[in-house]
């Protein structure tokens, strides 16, 4: 499973986005335009000591991220597909997931594109809120989202007994351009 935010404006939610990405040991997209730069200070922060244990991708539009992700799976691409989205669709808690879905999630203020939603209809799925509650917020979404597909999926999560191992690279100055991978067509994607 991989978690794809496409246009994200705000670097705190992005960096809550990677530690969970990090904690779950899912890959992490970010789809240009972003309304931040990756070294921001703000996305380094919220991230914490996590940029190592992250792996994450910079993708310049949508169709250069489509095609990055169409490869390491058996399944098509628009089968994988799961878009968030306040408008309409299936509740989080009735959508099947598989283990090798996409999970993507559009902009704080705008949502996926439009024309994203129009392609793909049925890859729809929504967060249950009470009426007059406009959206919730992107790493709470995010991370609800990741977790309930996961289980949803049969996919294992992480182990947990307690213990903290730090990565070896914890403690130095790491940043999220230090952790970005090339997407471009020669990068193995798994």
């Amino acid at each position: 499973m991989e978690l794809v935010l496409v246009h994200p404006e705000i670097p705190h939610n992005t960096g809550c986005a990677a530690r969970l990405a990090a904690a779950l040991g899912v890959r992490l997209h970010l789809v240009e335009p972003l309304g931040f730069q990756l070294s921001d200070r703000h996305l380094k922060r919220a991230g914490l000591d996590y940029w190592p244990d992250v792996e994450l991708y910079c993708h310049p539009d949508w169709e250069a991220a489509r095609r990055h992700l169409e490869r390491g799976s058996a399944r098509a691409l628009e089968g994988r597909l799961r878009l968030f989205t306040a408008r309409g669709g299936t509740s989080l808690f009735e959508a099947d997931f598989e283990a090798d879905d996409l999970l993507l999630f559009g902009s704080e203020t705008s949502g996926l594109p439009g024309a994203l939603l129009e392609a793909h209809p049925g890859a729809r799925v929504y967060v249950p809120v009470r009426p007059g509650i406009r959206s919730l917020n992107l790493a709470n979404v995010v991370c609800l989202a990741a977790y309930t597909a996961l289980s949803a999926a049969g996919a294992p999560l992480p182990a947990n007994d307690g213990r903290h191992v730090p990565h070896p690279r914890r403690g130095e100055d790491v940043r999220p351009l230090d952790v970005l991978r090339t997407a471009d067509a020669s990068a193995d994607p798994g």
